[in-house]
């Protein structure tokens, strides 16, 4: 069962949202977040990267961080740009990017269903950045961040979703990525309980990005327990998989690791059948490298069973970063980058041919599938296995613990 609640989400303004609703606080450095807030002082990066106005060098893990998001918090309330919605209700987020189109589920999500893994997970977690977002949480007792979850469509909640899209929204805003973004607050009595009622059919869910935040969640219902407040439930926003759109998740790396350019393509095909090709990779199980202003085709051979084995970005990292290039955690070396498809593969060639690359490599974007098996086997994926997009914005809804 997926036990799910509405709730009186904390959120943009209808007349202030498209200045208000902002791009997750972990997709962006914190020179992006100073220019985002600069152009825009209405934007919620104040509240989710409060460095952004505080003096340069100032620490983003210092309690005065924490205090300062919580300062611009209060202040977004108070000046109108924030408003608290008051009845419980859902909400419905759809995003329209391009030809591409997904709406889902906005909810307060059971923390002891996470800790259960009836919300299964496909990712490790850092300890200090689970720690950033549960300071971020108690200073400002409130969950800002959506979690993006995930799940196998079923009837009726599938149409219930585009049922609850069927009335006027909120509000409907074109951020400056070209994205349209529309909130529909469902509140009649009815449809929330159908709504609840359908989602309590569904077996499990699954996290498709925002694992720190579901994990920081965990956390401070463990450390507030006892405590009266809404710390039992999470933010998050379910959607049916037909509809999620995962991009390739590339590489790019510093050097060949003491391999010239003709020995490292040799020993590439130690694994890989090679052959000069198109920058974009055909299907999976085919991964496309770039080196020295080439690019070449690599098919694996004598793919694993293994649904973690076999994932593109494992066969990447089993036979070519750690063996030939000495990556061996990718979480943490320095030698390599990595480079969300959005930017497409002309960002590969950017990097390599102005040479602070050595090599890059071109992923098949890992399928839902591919992660619901990973994740229904009880293990994870290696580092950066998938690229949501569109991202979910923060602002559209948030959840207060009070």
């Amino acid at each position: 069962m997926s036990d799910i609640r509405p709730f009186r989400a904390v959120r943009a303004a209808n007349a202030k949202a498209a200045r208000v609703i902002a791009p997750p606080y972990d997709v962006m450095s914190e020179a992006e977040a100073r220019a985002l807030v600069a152009a825009n002082p209405e934007s919620f990066v104040r509240v989710s990267r409060p460095e952004a106005v505080l003096p340069e060098g100032a620490d983003s893990h210092a309690p005065e961080a924490y205090a300062t998001a919580r300062r611009e918090f209060d202040a977004m309330l108070s000046s109108g740009l924030l408003s608290r919605d008051n009845t419980d209700s859902y909400y419905l987020y759809g995003q329209k990017m391009g030809a591409h189109f997904q709406v889902g589920l906005v909810a307060a999500f059971s923390v002891h269903e996470y800790d259960t893994n009836l919300i299964k997970k496909h990712e490790f977690t850092r300890p200090d950045k689970e720690r950033d977002r549960v300071a971020h949480i108690d200073a400002t007792n409130c969950q800002t961040g959506m979690v993006f979850l995930a799940y196998r469509d079923q009837e009726p909640l599938n149409s219930l979703i585009v049922k609850g899209t069927q009335g006027a929204p909120e509000w409907k805003v074109t951020t400056e990525d070209d994205v349209e973004h529309t909130l529909w607050r469902v509140s009649d009595p009815a449809l929330v309980d159908a709504i609840t009622r359908a989602a309590a059919e569904l077996p499990c869910t699954y996290v498709a990005d925002g694992h720190h935040r579901s994990a920081a969640a965990s956390i401070v219902h463990r450390e507030r327990a006892g405590m009266a407040g809404g710390h039992a439930y999470f933010l998050a926003g379910l959607f049916p998989a037909s509809t999620l759109q995962i991009l390739a998740y590339n590489r790019a790396v510093k050097d060949l690791f003491g391999h010239t350019p003709a020995s490292f393509l040799a020993a590439v095909g130690a694994h890989f059948d090679i052959c000069v090709a198109e920058p974009v990779p055909a299907g999976r199980g085919q991964i496309t490298m770039y080196l020295e202003k080439t690019w070449y085709s690599l098919t694996a051979r004598d793919v694993p069973t293994d649904p973690v084995q076999a994932l593109d970005v494992s066969l990447l990292q089993d036979r070519v970063l750690r063996p030939l290039l000495g990556i061996d955690n990718p979480r943490t070396d320095k030698r390599i980058d990595f480079v969300g498809g959005i930017r497409g593969w002309q960002e590969l060639v950017k990097l390599v041919d102005a040479g602070t690359h050595a090599v890059a490599f071109h992923m098949h974007p890992t399928s839902l599938d591919q992660l619901f098996a990973v994740a229904d086997s009880g293990n994870v994926m290696p580092p950066k296995s998938t690229w949501f997009e569109p991202k979910l914005r923060d602002a559209v809804a948030m959840h207060a613990l009070d």
